[in-house]
């Protein structure tokens, strides 16, 4: 199912404060995606300042996030970046990304250049079959004991 979502920004929203704290990100990715768990693996090893916490969109954490966003919990599709009580969904989500990265990763952002919906509906293409292309875990990954502090926890 793809995300039916055209808005790419929610206006602020409480109730986002305690999970995402003001000047942090989360980056919600699906945790049975081999392809979203290489991704996730590449935020954690290029983001040395740890700009960018991470959590599975099976996670509980992930869940109540999404339910802030107003996107559908069960059947998931796009990355989403939550940041300054925003979200940011699919190709934006990725420039945004970028953005926090270092040279030479957020030099990436000038292919924004590109119309939003050329780049939306390339990235709908690869999500939608991207279990077929890249594989799909059984269940979600555990964060490897050196990740562990780069995932979203509920306190």
């Amino acid at each position: 199912m793809e995300c039916e979502l055209e808005v790419n920004v929610a206006p602020h929203r409480s109730g986002s404060g305690r999970l995402v704290p003001p000047g942090e990100a989360v980056v919600l990715f699906d945790g049975t995606c081999k392809l979203c768990n290489g991704w996730a693996k590449f935020i954690i090893r290029h983001d040395r300042a740890h700009r960018i916490k991470l959590a599975t969109v099976q996670s509980p954490e992930g869940q109540a996030l999404l339910e802030w966003a107003g996107l559908p919990q069960h059947e998931f599709n796009t990355i989403v970046l939550i940041a300054d009580h925003q979200f940011h969904v699919r190709s934006d989500a990725m420039f945004r990304i970028f953005g926090r990265l270092p040279a030479p990763w957020r030099w990436l952002r000038v292919a924004r250049i590109i119309p939003g919906p050329f780049r939306n509906w390339m990235y709908n293409k690869i999500a939608l079959n991207r279990y077929r292309l890249f594989g799909k875990y059984d269940s979600c990954q555990s964060p490897s004991p050196d990740h562990r502090g780069r995932f979203l926890k509920h306190e």
